[in-house]
């Protein structure tokens, strides 16, 4: 492990697999264990987590990427040994927790895929190779995907014996509707990346040598529109699935009454 910089503003930082760069209004976060196929374990979690509390206001576009091979080969197995992680609940003691105590550790496992989707962010996941489980989560916490060529996407909790637990679930349901859901974490199948751009998993899909690229076009093309504009976009659909046509026209009149405002110098 790297031990973190001091300021969290600092233009780069890593700590326990994960390293963050501030670039003006983008900032970039890598999963930096290619030799583990960037398996992930709490601690990379809770980097996650405190690197999304501590990105400066001025950032607009975070784009989540992986060196390597593989995206993230999912969970680091060792969390279902005996031994365990050093340092972390292993299964036989989560499973013994009680509810209260299992219900939190969860939810503190959970923070580190949800901050993607915040009102004043636009979030980006590159994907090349496995995202399999954890990595597939991760990768569904963004609100937009570029996937290499070669990418595999498979979600094996199922198959442990488990569910997916990471804040998944419901994205994986919005994006490909609750029945192609079911099937892909029911049977823990590969989706591959041309299936992956046709179901709407993912919103591009190029050569694997191309894909930090398109990804920077793509973060560029979204800090190239006003930033107040995008926010009341993002909040709009975001909230779509919740109200009726009704209520939606009535959000987008308060929305663009607000937008007129501000553009006008007479906003609150």
């Amino acid at each position: 492990m790297t031990a973190p910089a001091t300021d969290p503003q600092a233009p780069s930082r890593e700590q326990d697999g994960v390293r963050l760069e501030i670039d003006g209004e983008l900032a970039v976060v890598t999963l930096c264990q290619p030799e583990r196929r960037n398996a992930q374990s709490p601690a990379m979690w809770r980097a996650l987590t405190a690197f999304g509390r501590e990105l400066p206001g001025s950032v607009r576009v975070v784009l989540l990427r992986a060196e390597g091979l593989s995206f993230s080969a999912g969970l680091d197995r060792a969390m279902f040994t005996p031994e365990g992680i050093p340092g972390e609940p292993t299964f036989l003691q989560l499973a013994a927790a009680g509810d209260k105590d299992l219900d939190d550790t969860i939810a503190s496992y959970q923070e580190a895929f949800s901050w993607w989707r915040r009102s004043d962010l636009v979030s980006i996941a590159a994907v090349q190779g496995h995202a399999v489980g954890a990595g597939f989560q991760l990768a569904l916490g963004c609100d937009l995907r570029v996937v290499a060529d070669d990418v595999r996407f498979a979600m094996k909790e199922t198959s442990l014996g488990l569910v997916p637990d990471l804040a998944g679930t419901k994205p994986l349901t919005e994006l490909v509707g609750y029945a192609r859901a079911l099937e892909i974490c029911a049977t823990g199948r590969w989706v591959g990346a041309e299936e992956a751009a046709a179901i709407g998993l993912a919103n591009l899909a190029v050569p694997a040598a191309e894909l930090d690229a398109a990804a920077r076009d793509l973060a560029a093309a979204l800090l190239a529109a006003p930033r107040s504009a995008v926010i009341e976009t993002k909040a709009l659909l975001q909230g779509a699935g919740g109200r009726t046509y009704d209520e939606q026209r009535s959000a987008e009149r308060a929305a663009q009454a607000r937008r007129l405002r501000d553009l006008a110098g007479i906003g609150d």
